[in-house]
């Protein structure tokens, strides 16, 4: 673990040291949860999840269409059904 120190300046950034960032592979835009409890604050960067996470839940929702026998055309009628009227 490497420790550091930082400020926070008069318009409340604070500058994660060079060393960390590299560390963990922290870029420009990184976004990152902020906890806060009393005296500590907890940054959790936050990354989506790798498009392969989605081969499954889209494998799964194509079981399950074709369990229920749906076709493309039901999928279509109900997106249009729960579009709102303009």
């Amino acid at each position: 673990m490497t420790t550091s120190t930082t400020k926070m300046s008069s318009r409340g950034q604070v500058v994660i040291p060079e060393e960390i960032r590299h560390r963990l592979g922290l870029t420009p835009g990184t976004q990152f949860v902020v906890i806060g409890d009393q005296d500590v604050i907890v940054l959790k960067s936050l990354a989506p999840p790798p498009m392969s996470d989605f081969d499954t839940l889209i494998a799964q929702a194509r079981r399950s269409a074709e369990k229920a026998q749906m076709k493309q055309s039901d999928i279509e009628a109900a997106i249009e059904s729960d579009r709102p009227v303009p």
